[in-house]
């Protein structure tokens, strides 16, 4: 076993766990965090989407040996603490649109789409049906249209 140190959700954490743990088992299994789930286990489903530095990534497919003590991990436990609210804009209009049916992959959902927003915006641009059609992130219950109308809805909140 080793130890690693990072952030999560603004605390930094230090875990002993082997090397080539997956961050997801880390945050799920370690940390008791679960919002970011699993899905596939091979970054396909992105149902545990959170982001890295700002960026979104799939725990799933990164070791926990390849996080360092400066990186920092955002979970969808952590977002609203990016704005400093009870709840984040894109929760906000997830929870307006009806997004969710069964639930299971709406967080992964929400971190893919601030990502994508935070994205869009650096680029001094508005979201695209391109850009929508860029995330990949799968949802079994198939409520892909409200996901868009929340998308466009939180990133004019954001």
């Amino acid at each position: 076993m080793a130890q690693h140190t990072f952030r999560v959700n603004g605390e930094a954490v230090t875990v002993d766990v082997a090397d080539d743990v997956r961050l997801l088992w880390v945050l799920r299994d370690v940390l008791g965090i679960t919002g970011p789930k699993y899905g596939c286990g091979i970054n396909v489903c992105k149902a545990c989407t959170s982001h890295i530095n700002g960026k979104a990534f799939n725990p799933c497919s990164v070791q926990v040996q390849d996080v360092g003590p400066d990186d920092e991990i955002t979970t969808i436990e952590g977002l609203p603490d990016t704005v400093g609210a009870d709840l984040h804009p894109m929760q906000e209009a997830w929870l307006e649109r009806d997004v969710a049916q069964c639930g299971y992959c709406q967080p992964g959902q929400i971190m893919a789409a601030v990502a994508l927003v935070r994205k869009v915006r650096a680029e001094g641009r508005q979201i695209t049906d391109d850009d929508l059609d860029g995330i990949r992130n799968v949802c079994r219950c198939g409520t892909y249209n409200r996901i868009r109308e929340a998308v466009r809805d939180g990133a004019a909140r954001m």
